[in-house]
């Protein structure tokens, strides 16, 4: 197992909040552009995405309320375990958000696709960040954030 951990992030929602925006997995879907969420299926507990002829599912392992979500491998075709942390800073109003991921990946994965998750776990992180903020997140659509509830 290869282990990838984004950055922290100080989101500017309380746990509670932020965690109930991360609980019900149709919430994702609502987040994504109208042209692609027929590439998606989701329901409170999983989520299934299709795309280029390859399916990658996870599913909610286990919900510790208000400052952790684990999701685990549901159809993808390698091992993967992600863990969401919201954890209070001691500030009101405030979380520090991170993912953490496993995944089980040969060495030709790991090459092609290593720094890319790092660097994608690190760049939710930002945009989550800059949402809070009230800023749009480089190269997001100021129309998909309508539907954000963090």
């Amino acid at each position: 197992m290869v282990e990838y951990q984004s950055k922290h992030g100080i989101v500017r929602k309380d746990p509670y909040t932020l965690y109930m925006s991360f609980v019900d997995m149709r919430n994702f879907v609502q987040m994504l552009p109208e042209d692609k969420r027929e590439m998606v299926k989701a329901d409170y507990d999983s989520i299934l995405i299709s795309a280029q002829g390859y399916e990658v599912g996870a599913k909610v392992f286990s919900r510790t309320p208000y400052s952790r979500i684990e999701l685990v491998d549901y159809g993808a075709p390698f091992a993967f375990k992600i863990t969401l942390s919201f954890d209070a800073n001691g500030r009101l109003g405030e979380t520090d958000f991170s993912i953490k991921v496993e995944a089980d990946l040969n060495f030709m994965m790991k090459m092609m696709l290593g720094s890319k998750i790092q660097e994608g776990l690190d760049k939710i992180v930002d945009g989550l960040v800059a949402v809070s903020e009230g800023r749009i997140p480089e190269g997001v659509d100021p129309e998909m954030l309508k539907h954000f509830k963090a």
